[in-house]
């Protein structure tokens, strides 16, 4: 027997005759001898509206009304649900009830509408599931310092099973979403992209920080901190998914595991800044403090004693952070330059480790189609590169081509 926790996405859940699949496949895990917990996110379309109805209510202050009561209403999709999944699994003769993140309790800290889980307390749910009970749990939500509801942000369901997962001493997580696994690329850009069979926790972690959405990137962090073996499966097919575990699992490691890429970036230039210690830190500390991620950065220092400085962040982010860096800046600099129209393209595989000449067949691949990097950054497993929009997916595909991941035809 095994302990499994499955959890499903919106889509999948998206009106009754989704749910009333996912009971049947919740069933066809429980006929297998397995103990099931499930974890459920609101049906597709559900948030957005109860977003809305919130923005609606307060016109005038949205969206910085009271967060406490903007992840009540929110949080209700989840439970509604979760609901609605029990009674089909007892439709179906097996015994079920619905949990509440409150109810467990899933403990987390106070930022509401972003909070991060702190603690969750399995033991109720290990007794149901040791009983013969399927628990039916509402994903996204928890139980904040202050005794009210909390939300964890976006995506937050993938969150709440790995989390459980890890609480109960699950065998493995099951993930079910609407694509049947993680692909070497989008295959919507690239037809050869192939479905891998299993990749490492830190190749997951990358491609999801990166711009690959089957996973969302906190789900993989704690995935990797408990070694929960995390599936990624389709609720719509039959086919095997993709398993995210440890490195000593894969017997065969590819040197390049995928290609990932983001368009949410934008590129913010300082020209002619004086160059001179603490600069660094006064640009790059009131950023930090106004809660605003900065990604790739490059220096370029000239022989007049300034330095030219780029970094990125999300397009969502470029205003606010040019107005922080204008309002902050406390040295002299010529002008502040910005550009939306980049895109961030990386390549990713624990094999590079052991490998040298991965950097270089990325540029010379991207050199023979005639694509300018503006910035590079590395990391142990990655190499990613800052390139104009419009070559975006000519340059996934001479990527994918040249580290030999296309699907034999």
């Amino acid at each position: 027997m095994a302990r499994i926790v499955q959890k499903f996405g919106g889509t999948s859940v998206g009106d009754i005759a989704r749910i009333q699949n996912v009971a049947r496949r919740v069933k066809a895990e429980v006929d297998r001898g397995n103990q099931v917990a499930v974890v459920v996110s609101a049906m597709s379309g559900v948030t957005n509206q109860l977003v809305d109805y919130c923005n609606k209510i307060a016109p005038d202050v949205a969206p910085d009304y009271d967060q406490r009561e903007y992840d009540a209403v929110v949080a209700t999709g989840e439970c509604v649900t979760s609901g609605l999944l029990a009674i089909a699994l007892q439709q179906l003769g097996l015994q079920a009830r619905s949990w509440a993140g409150w109810q467990i309790p899933i403990a987390t800290d106070g930022a509401h509408g972003k909070a991060r889980i702190a603690s969750i307390d399995g033991a109720e749910i290990v007794r149901s599931m040791e009983s013969g009970h399927v628990a039916v749990v509402a994903g996204f939500q928890g139980l904040g310092p202050d005794n009210r509801i909390s939300t964890l942000g976006r995506g937050g369901s993938d969150t709440t099973a790995v989390a459980l997962a890890a609480a109960v001493k699950a065998d493995r997580c099951d993930i079910y979403t609407d694509v049947d696994g993680v692909y070497t690329t989008d295959p919507r850009i690239v037809s050869a992209a192939r479905k891998l069979d299993k990749i490492t926790y830190e190749e997951m972690l990358e491609m999801a920080s990166l711009g690959a959405k089957v996973l969302q990137t906190r789900s993989v962090e704690m995935a990797m901190k408990h070694r929960v073996r995390v599936q990624v499966l389709s609720s719509f097919t039959d086919q095997p998914g993709t398993l995210v575990c440890d490195e000593e699992e894969i017997v065969e490691q590819e040197l390049v595991s995928g290609v990932a890429y983001s368009r949410d970036e934008a590129k913010v230039t300082l020209v002619g800044v004086q160059d001179q210690p603490g600069v660094a830190a006064g640009i790059f500390g009131p950023l930090a403090d106004a809660n605003i991620n900065v990604d790739m950065i490059v220096q370029n220092a000239s022989s007049d004693g300034t330095t030219d400085l780029t970094f990125t962040t999300s397009r969502s982010e470029l205003e606010r952070a040019v107005k922080v860096v204008k309002e902050n800046m406390k040295v002299p600099h010529r002008s502040i330059s910005t550009d939306k129209a980049v895109a961030k393209v990386s390549v990713i595989g624990v094999g590079m480790r052991s490998h040298a000449g991965v950097a270089q067949t990325m540029f010379k691949a991207l050199a023979d189609k005639g694509i300018n990097i503006h910035i590079i950054s590395t990391s142990e497993i990655k190499v990613s590169v800052l390139i104009s929009e419009e070559y975006t997916e000519l340059a996934i595909r001479a990527l994918h081509t040249a580290y030999g991941l296309d699907a034999a035809a």
